[in-house]
Parts: C-alpha cells; structure tokens; sequence
C-alpha cells in the first residue's frame, strides 16, 4: 500500500520530530547540555539525520529507517543513530508518550503490511 502525498509529508514531519526529540534526549542525558539546546557533535548528527529524511526516496513505502534496505547514513552516523535511539528509546516514552503511541501504530501497520505481501 503507497502512501498519498500528504500521507507521506505527514510521515516525514512525524519521522522528524522523533528523531529530533531522540537526539536532544540523548545530548541531554549523555552530554548534559541545557535544555532546548545541543552540543556541536549531537546538532551534527541532527542536521545529518534531517537531511537525510527530507530527501529520503522509500518515505511513501517504508515503515523506518532501520528496516529499510538502503542505508542513507555512512557506517560512522549509522553507529551514532543507534546509540541515540538505544538510550532514547526507553526513555522518550516518559517524554513523549504520544510519539510513542504513533510509533506503536506505525509499527502494527508495517507487520500488517508485511505479512500481507508475504501471503500474497
């Protein structure tokens, strides 16, 4: 199932924002900068990863970045991004319970999905 236009802009706004809200968990907790602000490296990785989800060409079909067959960021980001959502993970749902649910969702959508094409 493709996504509509807005769907997809919708998606991506959404994908954005967690990511964003993940890093400067992250920044905060592990660099301890003040809130709303990030250290240079974490405000790197944030550019980097916004960057690479606006342009993102698998928006309309994929589900999320880590299940997605092509890698975007280089093995370097691609670590960083892992450690970001390892420690932001558990503890985004205390920060922001609804991006969590709409995680939740996403996710129950895609195994649908997939075990649509699988039977298919």
């Amino acid at each position: 199932m493709r996504r509509s236009d807005e769907e997809t802009a919708r998606k991506r706004a959404r994908e954005s924002r967690v990511v964003h809200e993940m890093i400067v968990l992250y920044c905060r907790g592990i660099h301890h900068t003040a809130k709303g602000s990030l250290c240079p490296e974490c405000e790197a990785l944030d550019a980097n990863a916004q960057k690479r989800i606006a342009r993102c060409p698998f928006m309309r079909t994929k589900t999320f970045c880590s299940m997605c067959s092509v890698h975007c960021y280089a093995p370097k980001q691609q670590e960083e991004i892992r450690q970001v959502m390892r420690y932001s993970g558990p503890r985004i749902l205390f920060r922001h319970p609804v991006m969590c649910v709409h995680h939740a969702i996403d996710t129950l959508e895609a195994k649908r999905r997939s075990r649509e094409r699988a039977k298919a």
